[in-house]
């Protein structure tokens, strides 16, 4: 054997050997990581996690990459026979290489097509995404692990298996990724509905998910889904005939894709993306890892009525939209008077915008930035129209304040008996406004609406009834000053206490808390203690304005607390999840109705009549000019804080609890003092009524306009109320919700420290006066005038005790 013989077959040999060691180093992730046997068998990727609404409906996902899984019985035909034809002709005869491919990609070095199988293609998705280099060598090393990853996919999974892998993880542009997600966002249809034409667009992307997509580039796509025909054709999948008469039709595309701003309830889905946070860092998998909401596919089924939900955000942009007409015409607003010493929002919401965050990484300084907000530039902003929105020209700073002065609202709706949620609205458009009004965390002051919690206290623990008569005269609270701070909003007059709830008189609701005054607590830390048993989270510091509702307290809380009243004295804990699944189908928690009792069932109803009362008689008695459903039986409050910054209203039937609140972030804007517009009977009540006209009237929402509340069996007699020939003058149906006063009504004196606000000598019970026997049917020995002997010169009246003031709103 001559010398170059020699060396040729060391070099062959050497380099066989080299080969061989090569594959086996990889194979073993000696080289690089190799995923192990039972990774193959049971291949994951990334999957987003679905929000399902009580029927079903596919509410939207969280997702880093939108993906969710089908079976190979659920992709069409169509769908197979055009992947196959153009991406893997000979895939059903090759075992995971493809060596004719191989070699003509070796011999024309990839410009007559590459030698990825679908095999190899779906080992790349599933084990080598973070792969990325133009190296060429690493390139080299990264094939051969494809081609290794794919014979091992070949022994263990079916040819249709493999396809339906591969097409479960494949990219389709515009961060979507598998055939079902594709199949739903480009044409609407699940990816058994596919027809011919429509499946060659699909796979048509999968040479260039950007270039052909039919979005963005419809001349390329269509001829892309010409040429995936042509395969179909060539590969006899497709006739001739077929193939030229479909290549005639253009693409018909129904794009619609479902993300954080689009679908039901964004505002639901934000405020259920975090929680559900919170329950994965809580949970393990079965491997010892926290569950991944982005990337685990859970399924999470709730307790939302899509069709409620869509009632209610109708609702809430019919209103609002109107009311926001009528801010705009308020002579502050027009003229941007209404930012007079409040410039310091303004530029604070400069500093917050993404705007000013990207100046200053392009590096310039703050008086640079500054001056770019007072230059007219083309921007799109906020609108009440079909799209939520409008092209205009205006100055960065301008549009700051354009929509600081939106009003925002939040309505939700609860079956009282389970805690149930069926719609959550937390703003008028995600989109724009993020931040949702609806949640525990969001806490404003909430009026009158407090009222019926303060009497329904009365009568479980102190004997009062409905029929109890009570005095509208302003209180003495001894230290802690006059409630109300001003006599000009009482009559003077004795009234049963269902009128004075139904007209939401002040005065007499302080007379009523100083009726819960005894000897062991004043009446007001008693009332917080209640209001901590009905489940309140918040901070609820003891002053005597807490009975006017000069208190914060969030939507979600109100709501929870009501319950106990169409729920006959039993209180039920908000929820919104019925159960958390993993991707298998397997479940992973669920969740039941929390309820306790914390009043009984003659107290709830006593309430109950009172606030059907409000709806008949008194502020709220403005509902039927909105058209609820005829024959609908509805009890409720109206709720207006200081100079019209809140404007709320609670209500509810034998069935539903819906309640809503309306306003600005900024407190400041609000319709002026003397503009009944600004009340909760005109700026939120009506949500509440559009949003039962319209529910009552679809029978999938179930609401039956023929039910009644129930009278408790215990009860031989129905209440009756007399709202007419009371001692008091009739007063008009609406506008008297008289708010919780102004911000300069309070004022905190000095020497009154925070630990003293439930002390006992604080409590001062005038000659005349004496603490309230709960076994008395109604009070008794009442003051002449309030706080005075007979005939005596009434005192200077000090001001009424309110928590410390917050920077820029008082106390609204």
């Amino acid at each position: 054997m001559t010398r170059p013989v020699r060396i040729f077959w060391r070099i062959f040999f050497g380099g066989f050997a080299f080969v061989i060691v090569l594959l086996l180093m990889l194979n073993f992730g000696w080289i690089g990581s190799m995923p192990d046997l039972n990774d193959i068998e049971n291949p994951t990727a990334s999957l987003a996690s679905q929000v399902y609404a009580e029927d079903g409906t596919l509410m939207g996902k969280y997702y880093i990459e939108d993906r969710i899984n089908v079976h190979y019985k659920d992709i069409s035909k169509n769908v197979i026979e055009a992947l196959v034809a153009t991406e893997d002709e000979r895939f059903y005869d090759h075992s995971g290489i493809d060596a004719r491919s191989l070699a003509r990609a070796f011999f024309y070095l990839g410009s007559e097509g590459g030698a990825s199988t679908i095999t190899m293609q779906t080992a790349k998705n599933l084990f080598t995404e973070n792969w990325s280099t133009k190296n060429f060598i690493l390139r080299g090393l990264q094939k051969l692990k494809e081609g290794i990853i794919a014979v091992k996919l070949e022994r263990n999974f079916t040819k249709e298996e493999i396809a339906t892998l591969y097409l479960n993880t494949v990219a389709f542009g515009d961060n979507v990724f598998g055939i079902r997600n594709a199949s739903k966002t480009f044409f609407q249809k699940e990816p058994d509905r596919l027809n011919v034409e429509e499946a060659a667009v699909l796979i048509g992307m999968l040479k260039g998910a950007t270039l052909y997509n039919p979005r963005r580039n419809p001349k390329l796509a269509l001829d892309r889904r010409n040429t995936v025909l042509n395969q179909m054709v060539r590969n006899n999948y497709l006739k001739e005939e077929e193939a030229v008469l479909l290549k005639s039709k253009p693409i018909e595309l129904n794009y619609k894709k479902l993300d954080e701003t689009t679908g039901l309830g964004p505002y639901f889905r934000m405020v259920l993306g975090e929680d559900m946070k919170k329950w994965c860092k809580e949970h393990k998998k079965n491997n010892g890892d926290t569950y991944d909401l982005y990337r685990d596919g859970l399924k999470i089924y709730t307790t939302i009525s899509p069709r409620m939900q869509q009632y209610a955000e109708e609702s809430v942009a019919k209103h609002i939209s109107y009311m926001q007409k009528l801010l705009n015409t308020q002579e502050n607003i027009k003229n941007g008077t209404v930012w007079k010493g409040f410039e310091n929002v303004l530029e604070q919401s400069m500093k917050q915008s993404e705007r000013w965050k990207n100046a200053k990484k392009d590096g310039l300084s703050d008086d640079e930035t500054k001056k770019t907000f007072y230059q007219k530039v083309p921007m799109h902003v906020f609108a009440w129209n079909k799209t939520r929105g409008k092209d205009t020209v205006m100055t960065p700073y301008d549009s700051v304040k354009y929509h600081r002065q939106m009003l925002q609202a939040s309505f939700m709706v609860m079956d009282p008996l389970n805690g149930q949620i069926k719609a959550w609205v937390g703003g008028i458009d995600f989109k724009t406004f993020k931040y949702d009004h609806a949640n525990i965390n969001t806490k404003r002051q909430v009026g009158s609406t407090i009222k019926p919690l303060l009497y329904s206290l009365a009568i479980e623990e102190a004997g009062f009834t409905p029929n109890t008569e009570v005095q509208d005269i302003q209180q003495s609270f001894g230290s802690y000053g006059m409630v109300p701070n001003t006599g000009k909003t009482c009559t003077g007059a004795t009234m049963p206490m269902a009128l004075a709830l139904a007209k939401s008189r002040n005065c007499a609701s302080a007379y009523i808390l100083k009726q819960l005054d005894n000897t062991a607590n004043n009446g007001a830390k008693r009332f917080v203690e209640y209001l901590k048993k009905c489940e309140m989270k918040s901070k609820l510091d003891p002053y005597p304005s807490i009975a006017l509702g000069a208190t914060e307290i969030s939507l979600y809380e109100m709501m929870q607390a009501y319950s106990m009243f169409p729920g006959r004295g039993f209180n039920a804990q908000p929820m919104y999840i019925t159960r958390v699944e993993d991707r298998n189908g397997n479940v992973l928690a669920t969740f039941t109705p929390k309820r306790k009792e914390v009043i009984n069932d003659v107290t709830a109803y006593s309430v109950i009549k009172m606030m059907q009362g409000v709806m008949q008689f008194g502020t709220g008695a403005g509902i039927w000019q909105y058209d609820p459903p005829g024959g609908l039986e509805i009890a409720g409050k109206t709720g207006t804080t200081n100079d019209n910054s809140d404007a709320w209203f609670m209500g509810y039937t034998p069935q539903y609890l819906a309640g809503g609140w309306v306003g600005c972030d900024d407190r400041f804007i609000r319709f002026k003092s003397e503009n009944l517009n600004g009340q909760g009977g005109r700026a939120a009540m009506p949500i509440w009524a559009y949003f039962f006209s319209k529910a009552a009237a679809d029978a999938n929402c179930g609401i039956d306009t023929k039910l009644t509340f129930i009278k408790p069996d215990i009860m031989s007699n129905d209440i009756n109320i007399d709202y007419i020939n009371g001692t008091t003058p009739v007063l008009g149906g609406e506008g008297e919700d008289l708010g919780t006063g102004t911000s300069t009504d309070y004022e905190v004196p000095k020497d009154i420290k925070p630990e003293e606000l439930g002390a006992e000598s604080q409590i001062i019970l005038k000659e005349g006066e004496k603490p309230l026997d709960p076994k008395d049917k109604k009070p008794s020995n009442l003051p002449a005038t309030p706080g005075n002997k007979p005939g005596e010169k009434p005192a200077e009246k000090p001001k009424t005790v309110m928590p410390p003031k917050k920077p820029g709103g008082g106390n609204n």
